[in-house]
């Protein structure tokens, strides 16, 4: 049995049981994130490595590249051990490449970071322009248009606003402290923000420093179902669909669509 209790080792693990180890750690982490049903909200894990040619026989060897669905086998252990729900038939994949998608969740002290899939029914993509409306809450504008080539579309109070740092964050979708309107009241600096996901293929929802717990809030209602998905942890995306409801603080609410407001 692996010590999964022994975190982030101070340096870089030099040999195959040192590098197995220190992904099962990470995984699991990550899985423990999903605790309480979100984790049948994803289909699967990729795991990408981009080690040193020198380095590329221990990382094969710490992953069991040799038997096929031995590495997924270790995770659907150590999930049923700790009561993790994962969805039936999700996919293990492991891909070596030249460098780490930025929009993976880096594996500390190691050359590898894991991308979170998304359902099948989720990364259905119509195209890769989207908009957002303001239900409730005002922004400074009505409506915003998504693009692919958009990068990172931040949401949050104020156009210009200062972190914790000093540094000074454009949100795309701003709403102003001086506005009456209720539904401004609790979405703060740095809230939340939407990145086009190539994987994927999907606009992705995260929440960011100001809009998780014990913060203010990010959640997602999807047509037809009255559960929302709460977005606990900044490291975790989701996939928006046509007609889901992005809830920011208590009653700021977007919507998400495929299609132009024709009003």
């Amino acid at each position: 049995m692996f010590n999964l209790f022994n975190k982030n080792t101070p340096e870089k693990p030099q040999d195959v049981k040192a590098i197995r180890e220190a992904l099962i750690v990470f995984i699991k982490q990550e899985m423990q994130k999903m605790e309480g049903g979100e984790g049948k909200h994803i289909k699967g894990f990729q795991l990408f490595i981009a080690c040193p040619p020198v380095e590329r026989y221990m990382y094969e060897s710490a992953v069991f590249m040799e038997e096929e669905g031995r590495f997924k086998n270790e995770l659907q252990r150590i999930a049923d051990d700790f009561a993790i729900d994962l969805p039936e038939n999700w996919k293990m994949e492991i891909l070596f490449a030249d460098e780490l998608p930025p929009e993976a969740i880096k594996v500390p002290q190691l050359d590898a970071a894991l991308y979170i899939k998304t359902p099948e029914h989720a990364v259905v993509q119509k195209s890769g322009t989207a908009y957002i409306r303001v239900l409730n809450g005002e922004a400074e504008q009505p409506e915003y248009t998504l693009s692919s080539s958009s990068g990172r579309v931040n949401i949050g109070r104020e156009r210009h606003a200062k972190d914790g740092e000093g540094f000074i964050r454009e949100n795309n979708i701003a709403f102003p402290s001086e506005s009456t309107n209720e539904g401004n009241k609790y979405i703060s600096r740095q809230h939340a923000h939407i990145e086009w996901n190539n994987d994927a293929g999907s606009f992705m929802l995260f929440a960011d420093d100001g809009g998780v717990p014990p913060r203010n809030k990010v959640k997602i209602r999807s047509v037809g179902d009255h559960n929302p998905v709460k977005l606990t942890f900044t490291e975790l995306g989701h996939a928006l669909q046509e007609g889901d409801q992005i809830i920011l603080g208590e009653s700021a609410v977007l919507v998400f669509s495929y299609t132009k407001d024709q009003h």
